[in-house]
């Protein structure tokens, strides 16, 4: 148990370490690769491959501290890599390579071509992307500004670079320069070095042969520090387009806070040979010999085979064929959890079970709920919006990654949220007690969160189960909410259809019970349940005695009349807290919490006060009273969900997500 505690402690409490990496080669990496990127038998990092308009990413996948807890300082780094360009033809080639600094490390959004992955026409340039990358761009696109076809260019959110070079180095200082053809087909070695102090990124570029030149080819004086997140992914992303080619990574070595270590460049694998290979006397002698002895294994072989096909066989019919990529192999999941053993069980909802996994390939860490699903009636539709909900993007969402189908049963795949839900550190004497600090983030983050599925998304998108058992810790202890098992979408502008009533009971706002629509409101309504009890510590609805139970929103509002308010707070927060932002909590959970839904505030009201961006009005004002405040109150029960057996065709009525039940 105290190891247990000491653990969770330093999880808490501790701050990332300065990165350090060299890899010499890819086979043992720690990367996740996603599009064309491979790592090829002998350790090359193959970012594309003679795959038209197509892209390839790879990241350290571990996120990387990058400012000070303290002051938000961007720290210093380093890094060196060794890449090639090799082009079917020699004068022809892709689009590049681009050394990437990203929020996340999900850039299925960015385009192939000209976006070299990272961004797409709607996003390039935009400041809220907080993506840093130096290309190395082998195509000129006169939209982007680009001086020619063989340039080195630091880029920040966008692909018009802000400073850029035609690609070479200086010999012995700032006189004489040497160019270089990027798409020579030949290994070259590229620096990238951040000063903090300085405030100045510089990029150098020369052949491997050719010891660092003392005069960078690009220096851009910049603070990274508003630009970047406090924590980010490093990595490359390629792209093609008409032109078959393929762009190699052959080694890279990165440093927060130091010099990245220099690499060893008789230690990298070697490019592949162009041409045409002779045949050697393996293929002449050995392989003859090796296919005779196959012969003989071919029919035990052929058995074990079927057998093995049939355990791990999919069930895909034509119409799933346009989600291609979000589609998981059964196999490949059923690898990843190791079989589906209790060992790796994480929690067991209403409507399913939640294992962890590590994708084969990856090794990325993912959630996998197992959802049982009766009839086939429905399932296309119920599909179809589990994808719709995959393609959400916001830090403070659980990532839908993707979905299998087979036989009556779906299996959904989530990122992995390491720290399980934040209930558990609110209530029941938590081994581990948030700071009011910590807490206070948590809410501004699903505040975000909320917001973006209300506004900010291609459609509606209403949660109807916000609540802090659905809300995820991720490693830096974030807020994520997640659980979109009971949500509705439709389009901006339309309203919403009458369904069944669902949600949990404490959260559920008056009019929903009614009238069976869920909105927007409906939703700001439970976050208001939500705000009570991260500040206080307790459930909305609890039991006291037999047939009689404690309102929390009432016991607040008590507080409230009597000028007292702050005395409501989680006394677990001791005197480590902001009054002022506890306060505003309290005060907006009561807003929110108001049973007329005209008096409640939009979502994008709510962000504009936590940020104190917006004054929160008067509550005495707006002549509050208790009657403003009332629950759906219940007798006699637990907190749970109500749902309903059957499938409804326009929603997603199944619990997706218990990781941290």
């Amino acid at each position: 148990m105290f190891f247990r505690l000491a653990v969770l402690v330093l999880l808490v409490n501790s701050i990332a370490g300065d990165v350090n990496f060299i890899y010499q080669g890819f086979r043992q990496a720690n990367l996740i690769l996603d599009g064309l990127a491979e790592v090829t038998f002998n350790g090359l990092l193959k970012l594309t491959n003679d795959t038209r308009q197509q892209k390839g990413h790879a990241f350290y996948s571990s996120p990387v501290k990058f400012k000070s807890s303290t002051n938000g300082t961007a720290f210093s780094f380093s890094t060196t890599f060794v890449f090639a360009i090799v082009p079917e033809y020699p004068t022809l080639s892709g689009h590049g390579i681009a050394f990437v600094i990203s929020p996340t490390r999900d850039l299925s959004g960015g385009l192939a071509s000209q976006f070299l992955g990272l961004f797409n026409e709607s996003n390039n340039g935009n400041s809220s992307n907080h993506v840093v990358a130096v290309e190395l761009d082998t195509i000129q696109n006169k939209e982007l500004n680009d001086i020619d076809d063989n340039h080195v260019g630091i880029d920040i959110n966008g692909l018009k670079s802000e400073v850029s070079h035609g690609a070479g180095y200086y010999v012995n200082g700032p006189d004489q320069f040497s160019n270089l053809t990027l798409i020579s087909g030949r290994p070259m070695l590229v620096w990238v070095e951040y000063d903090s102090l300085e405030q100045i990124m510089n990029v150098t570029l020369a052949p491997i042969n050719v010891p660092k030149p003392k005069v960078p080819l690009l220096s851009l004086p910049i603070d990274l520090s508003p630009l970047v997140n406090d924590t980010v992914y490093v990595g490359f992303s390629s792209s093609t387009g008409s032109v078959l080619t393929s762009h190699y990574i052959l080694g890279w070595s990165f440093m927060i806070n130091g010099k990245a270590e220099e690499l060893d460049i008789s230690q990298l694998p070697k490019l592949p040979r162009r041409g045409t290979k002779q045949p050697t006397k393996f293929w002449t002698i050995g392989m003859p010999l090796i296919s005779l002895t196959l012969v003989f294994a071919t029919g035990s072989g052929m058995v074990y085979f079927i057998r093995r096909k049939r355990k791990f066989a999919d069930e895909v019919e034509d119409w799933e064929l346009e989600y291609g990529p979000q589609r998981f192999k059964y196999k490949d999941l059923y690898v990843a959890t190791k079989g589906f053993k209790d060992k790796g069980l994480l929690g067991t909802g209403g409507f399913g079970r939640v294992y962890k996994g590590v994708l084969p390939t990856s090794k990325l860490e993912v959630a996998v709920k197992r959802v049982s699903h009766e009839s086939r009636q429905g399932m296309r539709e119920f599909v179809a919006e589990i994808v719709s909900i995959g393609r959400l993007r916001h830090r403070n969402l659980v990532q839908l990654l993707g979905y299998c189908r087979r036989k009556t049963e779906l299996l959904l795949v989530y990122d992995y949220m390491p720290n399980g839900s934040l209930d558990k550190y609110l209530y029941d004497e938590p081994m581990v007690t948030l700071t009011w600090r910590q807490r206070f983030r948590v809410i501004k983050g699903v505040a975000s969160g909320l917001f973006y599925l209300h506004e900010e998304w291609e459609q509606v998108v209403v949660h109807r189960d916000v609540k802090a058992s659905n809300v995820l810790l991720d490693g830096e202890l974030n807020g994520r909410l997640g659980d979109f098992g009971l949500a509705r979408l439709y389009d901006h502008g339309t309203d919403p259809r009458t369904t069944h009533v669902v949600g949990t009971l404490g959260y559920l706002a008056p009019e929903h019970t009614r009238t069976g629509k869920a909105t927007t409101k409906t939703d700001v309504f439970s976050f208001g349940a939500f705000l009570l009890e991260v500040a206080c510590g307790r459930r909305p609805i609890e039991q006291q005695a037999e047939n009689e139970n404690m309102i929390l929103v009432d016991l607040v509002y008590s507080f409230w009349l009597r000028g007292e308010i702050l005395e409501v707070r989680d006394p677990k927060l001791g005197t480590d807290f902001v009054a002022e932002e506890v306060e505003l909590v309290l005060n907006l959970g009561l807003l929110c919490s108001n049973s007329d839904p005209r008096f409640r505030p939009s979502m994008r009201q709510v962000v504009q006060y936590l940020e104190m961006d917006l004054p929160l009005p008067d509550l005495s004002a707006l002549g509050l009273t208790a009657g403003g405040l009332t629950f759906t109150h219940g007798e006699g029960f637990d907190d749970f969900a109500l749902s309903y057996p059957s499938l409804d065709t326009s929603s997603v009525a199944e619990s997706l997500l218990s990781e941290g039940r």
